[in-house]
């Protein structure tokens, strides 16, 4: 029988590095763009953005994030269509949603709830660090 290294026999693997949360930012406007990144990153998530609905879309298929904030005013698809179509998709359909908004109507919350949002934010009232809270909270669920 061949003699085998301490090491080889005593090996084990190295403690994995823990995996980032992924975030997926859909935002038209890049000073919001800039300051949800900006907390996310130094919070240690992993952001991507998009700055209309069809960037927004692709990049939920293709990057598949833990989760997305979606803005509901944007260019070449609104918010609503995005949430939509990303729930009718079995790729992305179990990727919860978040909406951020400057809408704050009854009925447009009730409206993203029944699209599928797991939440809906209202931008003048949450601030990045609430944000940042809410995204927690939500993948603890």
């Amino acid at each position: 029988m061949a003699r085998r290294s301490w090491y080889v026999l005593n090996w084990k693997p190295m403690a994995t590095a823990k995996k980032k949360i992924s975030v997926l930012v859909v935002e038209d406007e890049p000073a919001l763009q800039e300051m949800y990144s900006t907390k996310l990153l130094s919070d240690g998530f992993k952001v991507d953005v998009a700055s209309d609905g069809i960037e927004g879309i692709d990049k939920a298929m293709h990057l598949l994030p833990d989760i997305i904030l979606l803005d509901v005013l944007l260019p070449k698809k609104d918010g609503f269509s995005v949430l939509a179509e990303l729930k009718q998709n079995d790729k992305t359909k179990e990727i919860p949603v978040i909406i951020m908004s400057s809408l704050g109507q009854d009925y447009e919350v009730k409206k993203g709830k029944a699209e599928g949002a797991v939440a809906y934010l209202i931008k003048t009232e949450a601030s990045p660090s609430d944000i940042v809270a809410k995204v927690r909270e939500v993948l603890k669920k």
